[in-house]
């Protein structure tokens, strides 16, 4: 029987831990200002964060909502390309020890080459990918060697609508966390996560073999405390957005915003 390779990085070292109220920032790559990737990457480090997600910007993310639309058409109309994203953070493994995933969608890492760009990534040290329209079946046949080969965390996602089925596929086949959505709409939306109490519930009844993580909505300390009751962390994207775009020292915003959602103080 053929041994399927083992993925290990910085993230799957992380969850290995048993650590809880696991905090994930995401934020997009090339804004406020184009050169902010590593300026932003150094603050989340020095404040304490768990991982960080950087948003590959897309003209068409259809996942997002539009606080993250807008933070991506304005880092695209600044020239933020997936070429200089990965030259951005060559040498950034030289300071920064944080777990990195890349988020984004499929069609610019395919023109950019699917192989080639794992290849990067694995030089570079990025621990994993969320590319939310990659189909699970694609990721096998085509993708996955690569995925393994660099030592890169593949993170699906799952929805109030996904079948117990599917989702037992998915834990077969993530090497690194299970992105919970915690709604049927996009990210940033007004929506309440505790809403979603019974289906955080049931995800958490099926005692999956991988770590779970829930994301949309998560804006603040109630919301993030929430998501950690049913989950081993959460996963903050819109509300740190727009911090940022309001911003006007970074370095100590956001600190007080990483304060915040731990503590409410």
């Amino acid at each position: 029987m053929e041994t399927q390779p083992i993925v290990s990085n910085r993230l799957t070292s992380l969850f290995s831990t048993g650590k809880k109220n696991i905090l994930n920032v995401y934020f997009t790559a090339g804004f406020p200002a184009l050169d902010d990737t590593l300026r932003i990457l150094r603050s989340l480090e020095k404040s304490g964060v768990d991982l960080v997600e950087i948003g590959i910007p897309f003209s068409d993310p259809l996942a997002d909502g539009p606080t993250i639309q807008e933070s991506n058409m304005v880092a695209l109309g600044q020239g933020m390309t997936l070429k200089l994203l990965l030259e951005q953070l060559r040498e950034i493994r030289k300071e920064i020890s944080l777990p990195i995933l890349l988020m984004g969608y499929l069609n610019p890492v395919m023109q950019y080459g699917v192989e080639e760009f794992c290849d990067q990534l694995g030089s570079i040290g990025i621990d994993g990918l969320i590319l939310p329209d990659l189909p699970l079946d694609e990721y096998k046949a085509f993708y996955k060697n690569a995925f393994e080969r660099n030592h890169l965390s593949n993170v699906f996602l799952v929805t109030p609508q996904t079948s117990e089925a599917r989702i037992r596929e998915i834990d077969q086949e993530s090497t690194g966390f299970i992105y919970v959505v915690s709604t049927d709409s996009t990210t940033g939306n007004a929506k309440d996560i505790s809403g979603a109490a019974p289906y955080f519930e049931r995800i958490r009844a099926m005692q999956l073999q991988h770590p779970a993580l829930i994301g949309f909505n998560v804006k603040d300390h109630s919301s993030f405390s929430f998501a950690c009751q049913y989950a081993q962390g959460a996963i903050v994207g819109s509300a740190f957005i727009r911090m940022l775009q309001a911003s006007k020292n970074l370095e100590s915003d956001i600190e007080t915003f990483v304060r915040s959602l731990r503590t409410g103080q």
